[in-house]
């Protein structure tokens, strides 16, 4: 095999490089239609749009991320009024501070595109996306875009569509974090505590017990031994 010459090496590197550009999405949510695809639900909608959409749906509890989830299953709601919902098995909803920040929808046999190829093609068809999918587990696709993924499988034997606001991952993760930084450096405070003995008007550590369970009424709490120095009281013998 001939050695590749620098210039011909560079013309093949630069057209690498073009195709890799041209394979990327900078498309935003914001750039997104209303597509009929999506059956009314677009990412960013208030939970009282999503009842305006469907009355008969239930929100969750909003957990400590303030994080809450529903779904919508019109085999199994009789009140739902299916015709708007033709081809859909289920609707999985994401809220976060009230708005919609992920959508799943699963199809059922009668939708008109049933394999992930002709999904991906349709739906990029129908929102304007480039052909930037990738090859996402054994037989899905994803395509991840300036500010959100979406992700294209097979689910039951039926199609199954997902978008994401990736900004709204990143904030559950940062406020998870913190939550959890914030746990830790209490339960380091507790066991930090001083606490001591109103009667003996002495104080103990976590490292030195009292010999005998002081009762609850006669305990009083510091942050630190200064504190309960300051107010008076004398480290407890074999707490120097």
């Amino acid at each position: 095999m001939r050695p590749l010459t620098l210039v011909p090496f560079l013309l093949l590197l630069l057209a690498g490089n073009s195709l890799a550009q041209d394979n990327k999405c900078t498309v935003k949510l914001a750039d997104l239609p209303a597509a009929p695809e999506l059956f009314g639900f677009h990412i960013g909608m208030a939970t009282a749009q999503v009842e305006q959409r469907v009355p008969q749906v239930a929100f969750g509890p909003v957990n400590d991320f303030g994080l809450s989830q529903t779904s919508i299953s019109p085999d199994f709601n009789p009140k739902i009024d299916k015709t708007s919902l033709r081809g859909v098995r289920t609707v999985s909803l994401d809220f976060l501070d009230g708005r919609l920040t992920s959508l799943w929808l699963g199809f059922d046999s009668s939708f008109k595109w049933q394999t992930v190829p002709d999904f991906v093609e349709g739906i990029s068809a129908a929102l304007h996306l480039p052909n930037a999918w990738q090859t996402w587990k054994v037989r899905g696709q994803q395509l991840t875009c300036a500010d959100f993924q979406m992700t294209v499988s097979l689910v039951s034997e039926g199609p199954s569509f997902r978008i994401v606001d990736v900004s709204a991952v990143k904030t559950i993760a940062t406020r998870r974090a913190e939550l959890e930084a914030a746990s830790e450096e209490s339960d380091a405070g507790e066991a930090n505590e001083v606490f001591a003995d109103r009667h003996a008007m002495v104080y103990y550590l976590p490292s030195c017990a009292p010999p005998v369970e002081t009762k609850e009424a006669d305990k009083l709490r510091f942050k630190t031994k200064h504190e309960a120095e300051k107010a008076g009281y004398k480290p407890a013998k074999g707490c120097q």
